[in-house]
């Protein structure tokens, strides 16, 4: 298939009175989704085989270690008194934020009719439901009796058992699980009609039959186009409330215990302004490669990477608040156990920790001030890079330095992650990019009936605009 000609356009220059467009090079809506199927009906890339094999070891390694902890016990990690919240439960915390940016994108960019979200949406979602997955395999596991999970659910039972709904751990269950069912229905719903244009360009019977099984009849027609539309603004009503409640619950966790440096007040906002940061950063990590490999430039423009920048510049810059006022507020009440936990953190054995949180969450952010840092890709990449790093640590700073040491000096510890810690880490990164891949060649990376919607395609008239007369 010949690739389609075009001069480069400078999406990121501000012309009043002119918007940038979308779409760039020489398309029509032909092309479009000549550009978006183009992975799903030709033979992948080398580097993607590479990447999979890859992560796909990675994931292998990470199921291995589940199975090596269920066997062998909880022992195996570096969970110990008084830290007995580590790399598990840091990890679940840094998997659910992740999986915020696609909501976000997804629902409430689309009722406040930012169109340039089309371009960046579908990975968004599909990278929301990815990290959903990552983050439930560890409270699953970090129970220590996997096999008795099921007893986090009020399920009826011979022992007349049942949950504490008074624990935000069980709100959790609620939470998650809710907007893990709700963002699947949300991207599935999203990818029926480009699932019936799969059906349609499909060259052999499995993949008629399983695009057409997925596509669930759709044909186009108006009726059609009707109800989907009125279900989609449903769902992104729904799934708009779960961007703001799930994070919120999620700090429950910490905020509504007695322990120095969680019990305050200013978490719920905290944590959802950094779900939403660190959200936004792992879109760009992924989608700079992605967009090179796949030869998708023209549809995820330079315009959408400087517009999720700086979204990024603002919820760093809450983020940066959030820490300067965790110490202000436990200077101003007053109390002596508040106040030791914040100057600990900053301070004491795990000052590393914190320092590097801030210099990746705050400081590096800043750089996207310069419009040169946030329209060249490169740049951009290593940036976010470090927000994600840096959002890792954040979890890892509030979750272990607080149980470190509380209120009794006896009971102080340090807490060392082992080798089973880290490799988990690791191959929960695997299990995302494993699907992750799988995504980009099965299915439609880019809404293309969406981008279609904001795009207008040329009539063969030139530049002609109509004398408009009084």
């Amino acid at each position: 298939m010949a690739s389609v000609a075009s001069e480069p356009i400078d999406t990121t220059t501000e012309v009043p009175g002119k918007r940038t467009p979308l779409v760039t090079g020489a398309h029509d809506y032909g092309t479009i989704t000549d550009a978006v199927c183009r992975l799903a009906e030709c033979k992948a890339p080398l580097s993607w085989y590479v990447a999979l094999a890859a992560s796909a070891s990675l994931m292998g390694m990470l199921f291995g270690l589940v199975g090596y902890l269920i066997i062998t016990g909880v022992g195996v990690w570096g969970n110990r008194s008084p830290v007995f919240w580590g790399w598990p439960i840091v990890n679940f915390v840094f998997w659910v934020g992740i999986g915020h940016a696609g909501t976000l994108i997804s629902a409430i960019l689309f009722l406040f009719r930012q169109d340039w979200r089309t371009g960046i949406n579908r990975a968004a979602e599909a990278m929301t439901i990815f990290a959903v997955v990552c983050a439930g395999l560890f409270p699953g596991i970090h129970i220590g009796r996997v096999w008795l999970a099921y007893w986090l659910f009020p399920i009826p039972n011979q022992m007349a058992m049942w949950p504490n709904f008074r624990s935000p751990l069980l709100w959790d269950v609620f939470a998650v699980s809710t907007y893990a069912t709700v963002s699947l229905l949300f991207w599935y719903m999203g990818m029926i009609p480009d699932l019936a244009t799969l059906r349609d360009r499909a060259k052999n019977k499995i993949a008629q039959f399983g695009y057409g099984l997925f596509s669930l009849g759709w044909n186009g027609s108006s009726r059609h186009w009707h109800r989907y539309e009125r279900a989609y603004l449903l769902l992104a009503a729904l799934a708009t409330p779960l961007v703001l409640s799930v994070h919120t619950i999620v700090s429950f966790d910490f905020a509504v215990s007695q322990l120095p440096g969680w019990h305050t007040t200013i978490f719920p906002p905290y944590f959802v302004a950094g779900a939403v940061f660190s959200g936004f950063a792992m879109v760009l990590t992924l989608m700079i490669p992605v967009r090179s490999i796949c030869g998708i430039k023209d549809l995820l423009t330079d315009r959408h990477l400087e517009n999720m920048t700086k979204v990024i510049i603002a919820t760093g810059t809450m983020v940066g608040y959030a820490y300067a006022m965790e110490f202000f507020i436990a200077w101003y009440g007053g109390n002596r156990y508040e106040t030791f936990a914040f100057i600990n953190r900053a301070f004491g054995p795990y000052a590393w920790a914190y320092w590097i949180m801030v210099s990746c969450n705050v400081i590096s952010p800043q750089l996207f001030w310069i419009k040169k840092i946030r329209t060249t890709p490169w740049m951009i990449f290593v940036v976010c890079i470090f927000v994600n790093i840096g959002m890792w640590f954040e979890r890892f700073v509030i979750t272990v330095t607080s149980l470190s040491r509380d209120f009794l000096p006896s009971s102080w510890g340090y807490f060392k992650p082992t080798i089973v810690d880290v490799l988990m880490l690791i191959g929960s990164f695997g299990l995302f990019m494993t699907l992750f891949l799988l995504f980009c060649k099965f299915l439609p990376m880019v809404a293309m009936a969406e981008v279609k919607s904001v795009y207008h395609e040329p009539h063969g008239h030139g530049d002609y605009q109509p004398e408009i007369k009084d």
